[in-house]
């Protein structure tokens, strides 16, 4: 954040964030469509409507508690919070959408507070003969008034504002209350399901009446301009949505009593018949509305100001403007100039109905991104989060879901262009922020406790051969020479299989090789990310390949499921490692690991087109493991377009016997190989079989071969050697045979 919004605060305290929520909360929707709501679906009903809201804003407002309780909130509100929560790039995109909900809530508002006009157009046009109808005259002056002083005076003279209008709001609302009909007096009991004929739905009503219950986080954007955020955000948010609820029941029992369904249905302004002195609704209406606007033309420029703040729009200058703010008290004097001519762009639209639809979608966005950030820090038990207020875990889930739920039964369009909308921004701010958090911050501590449980319940789950698939460790120090091996690795861990690759530093543990370690871990990382690839990667120090394999194997993956596979590598041309493989073959093999040895050559892996897989006659323990390691690699879509194709070297009175075995194991595994990509070839006695391979996989990309462990004690080396006439060449010792099923 930078230091312009570390200014010289204002000095608010609780009161200031919770009139500004209850002003909002208590706007036009309660005066002009809350007797509609009681006529439509009843007492009952309307009662039903605030407890369903209600679900949606105490979840929030308890959201918005606990985060405030636990992390320093300064200039910009809600955003501030998301952004800190999710990551710049997410908050930005959720903080523009939240920002232009806001300037276009001004020009709503403002269309709102011309509507009181109504009983002085119809005197006017009665009086003088006029036909004045466009309430323009009304809405134009009024917000550019309001624009003005607010560049001028600054949140300070809106908090007197506020003040004034809230006080005439109360007193409106008083004389409502205290007002009496002749519907009332002949009243004998309260009919709770009373309506009229052929209302509109449940949710038709709702999604009508429900903007009146989405003020109750306007005061959260004077965050900047509070002494004490902490305390005053909690307390005043939840105040007012308390507060709110309250006086809605009360208003729909006063209408259900005060008149018929049908009158509260069809006239906007019932209420004005009811209260005790009439004129005062409108009055009412004009003071709900203009604070409403006042609020949001107080809390969207500090939107504005914390966005520009963390340089999320693509050009300096313009960050630099709308950040700055009014010396001593930080006022955004800039963002409000920007969020007064959009305000002003709306109002002279003359009726933004279809925009509040999506403006309520954008709120409801917010909602849900504020309960999501409460349910995700109680799931992944950060122990930085300790906020002093708590909400549970399941109400802040519940909010999440129900905003989603409610989004879509308002307005399916409006919600899929405003995840759309959201979703564009969020690409755009990645593209042209500096910032490359994501949305990888949203999940961490979620994906961490979740590997964590995972991990413990795959370790203890029964193991067996059943649902075979590879956990491969490879541990090398060729990375930078040959990454042939960490290739392999990549098509192993692609979808099927799980690797760990430990690049190997020979030497003692010590703070030099340690630094080593890091330098070497972040090199690899870096190198490594550009292939999108699911291996994990470490390094490993240790003072011989014997003591670093010997710790390798006794580690569990880091997946949860036990190791067990290893993968060595050499080089063709300069076959020196192989007697460390040699060496720890016994050891590795003690542990009943299946063992690849992979025999790198200059023509790497060529074209990734043809895979060949030998058996022979004393082989055939490895073979399903070998079947079963080239259809792994073809998983990949490096090999997409490549085949596999069996050469069997058996004697000459087994060739119909081997051919069938094939076939049949082909077709029990259902392996994506013909059989016509089976050649058995008749072993001759003065052939070796490695003349013969050489001589047909020459131009295979890779080819499999296996080995026995009773050659490597009595040939050694020489196992590995002689195949000079193929590309990389992979060699498979299986522990056991494995099924294919």
């Amino acid at each position: 954040m930078s230091t312009t919004l570390r200014e010289k605060k204002v000095g608010f305290g609780t009161g200031p964030v919770f009139f500004t929520a209850i002003s909002t909360i208590l706007g036009a929707i309660m005066f002009l469509r809350f007797g509609y709501a009681v006529g439509s679906v009843g007492f009952a009903g309307t009662i039903g409507i605030i407890l369903f809201a209600n679900l949606v804003t105490i979840p929030t407002a308890m959201a918005i508690a606990e985060i405030a309780t636990n992390q320093k909130v300064e200039g910009g509100g809600e955003y501030y919070i998301i952004s800190r929560s999710f990551g710049i790039n997410v908050g930005a995109a959720i903080g523009i959408a939240l920002y232009l909900s806001q300037a276009i809530s001004v020009a709503f508002y403002t269309i709102a507070f011309a509507e009181a006009f109504g009983p002085v157009f119809d005197y006017v046009n009665a009086q003088f003969d006029l036909n004045l109808s466009d309430k323009r005259i009304i809405s134009l002056p009024a917000v550019i008034l309001l624009s003005i002083l607010m560049i001028k005076k600054g949140a300070d003279l809106g908090m007197k504002a506020l003040y004034v209008v809230v006080a005439i709001l109360f007193l409106s609302l008083i004389m409502f209350f205290v007002g009496s009909t002749d519907y009332n007096s002949a009243m004998v009991n309260l009919q709770w399901t009373d309506h009229i004929d052929n209302p509109d739905t449940f949710f038709a009503v709702f999604a009508i009446v429900f903007p009146a219950f989405t003020g109750m986080t306007a005061g959260v954007g004077l965050s900047g301009d509070l002494r004490d955020p902490k305390k005053s955000i909690p307390l005043g948010t939840l105040a007012a949505t308390i507060v709110g609820m309250v006086i809605y029941i009360f208003i729909a029992y006063k209408l259900a009593v005060s008149a018929a369904p049908e009158d509260l249905a069809d006239d906007p302004l019932i209420m004005m018949r009811i209260a005790a002195l009439g004129p005062i609704i409108p009055i009412g209406l004009a003071a709900a509305t203009i604070s409403s606007a006042l609020g949001s033309i107080m809390v969207a420029p500090r939107t504005l100001q914390a966005l520009a703040s963390d340089k999320v729009f693509p050009l300096p200058h313009i960050n630099t403007y709308l950040a700055k703010g009014k010396k001593g008290s930080n006022d955004p004097i800039n963002a409000t100039i920007v969020t007064s001519l959009i305000a002003i762009i709306f109002v002279s639209l003359g009726d933004v109905n279809a925009v509040a639809e999506i403006i309520s979608m954008f709120f409801m966005i917010t909602y849900g991104s504020l309960c999501l950030i409460s349910f995700l820090q109680h799931f992944a038990a950060d122990p930085s989060y300790r906020p002093s207020f708590r909400s549970k875990w399941y109400v802040s889930l519940l909010g999440a879901v129900l905003c989603v739920y409610l989004m879509f039964k308002m307005n399916a369009q409006y919600t899929i262009i405003s995840i759309i909308l959201m979703t564009g921004i969020y690409f755009f701010v990645t593209q042209t922020s500096k910032s490359r958090e994501g949305l990888a911050k949203i999940f961490q501590g979620v994906i961490f406790q979740l590997s964590r449980q995972l991990q413990v319940f795959l370790q203890k789950a029964e193991r067996g051969e059943e649902g075979w698939r590879p956990s491969v460790i490879c541990i090398s120090s060729d990375f930078f020479k040959r990454p042939s091996a960490f290739q392999f690795m990549r098509w192993i861990s692609h979808r099927y299989g799980f690797g760990t690759y430990l690049h190997y530093i020979n030497g003692y543990f010590s703070k030099d090789s340690y630094q080593k370690s890091q330098e070497q871990i972040r090199r690899l990382l870096k190198v490594t990310g550009a292939t999108r690839n699911k291996v994990f990667v470490d390094t490993l120090i240790s003072p011989s390949f014997t003591s670093a394999v010997a710790q390798a194997i006794q580690l569990p993956s880091v997946s949860g499921k036990e190791v067990n596979m290893i993968l060595f590598e050499f080089a063709k041309d300069n076959a020196a490692n192989l007697t460390d493989i040699i060496d720890n073959f016994t050891m590795v093999k003690a542990a009943e690991f299946d063992i690849c040895v992979l025999g790198s050559s200059d023509r790497e892996f060529g074209f990734n087109n043809n895979i060949h897989i030998w058996l022979t006659p004393n082989d055939l323990k490895n073979s399903s493991l070998m079947i079963l390691m080239g259809y792994i690699i073809m998983g990949h879509r490096d090999w997409k377009n490549a085949e596999i194709k069996i050469f069997a070297v058996v004697n000459e009175k087994e060739m119909s016997e081997q051919e069938e075995m094939l076939i049949s194991m082909i077709k029990a595994g259902r392996l994506p190989i013909s059989p016509k990509n089976i050649e058995l070839i008749k072993h001759k006695l003065e052939v070796s079989t490695k003349e013969i391979i050489n001589d047909k996989s020459q131009d295979a990309d890779l080819t499999i071969v296996g080995f026995r462990a009773e050659a490597i004690k009595q040939r050694g080396a020489e196992v590995f050697k002689g195949y000079e006439g193929v590309g990389n060449i992979l060699f498979v010792n299986a522990s056991k045979e494995k099924e294919i099923q």
